[in-house]
């Protein structure tokens, strides 16, 4: 059986990016949501094109998964985790928690 993938809260996240740590934030939600808000440096895969370019992630990177509430992320952690990937974590809450938890400048949508 397969572990499902951690969570990772905004908090803990925007540490790890102030450390330098390498990690990559995969963005799974439509076009017009990246438009909105979105991650600097994220590569945009949406959900529903991921196992079509999955190959374009590496299984050993530490991947941080985002959506707009969390749902989307964290099924698509658990694809990735359930095809090898090796350090796959959901940003709990997702970018909306994040624009209230850590950059209130964000714009916020529905």
């Amino acid at each position: 059986m397969t572990p499902l993938p951690q969570e990772l809260s905004p908090a803990e996240l925007a540490q790890r990016l102030a450390r330098g740590e390498p990690v990559c934030l995969l963005d799974v939600r439509e076009a017009e949501e990246v438009a909105l808000a979105a991650l600097p440096g994220a590569v945009h895969i949406p959900l529903r094109s991921l196992p079509a370019r999955v190959g374009e992630l590496d299984p050993r990177a530490t991947i941080v998964v985002y959506c707009h509430h969390g749902m989307r992320s964290a099924m698509a952690a658990e694809w990735l985790v359930e095809r090898g990937f090796q350090s796959v974590l959901n940003l709990a809450g997702g970018i909306d928690a994040w624009a209230r938890e850590v950059d209130p400048t964000m714009p916020r949508y529905t």
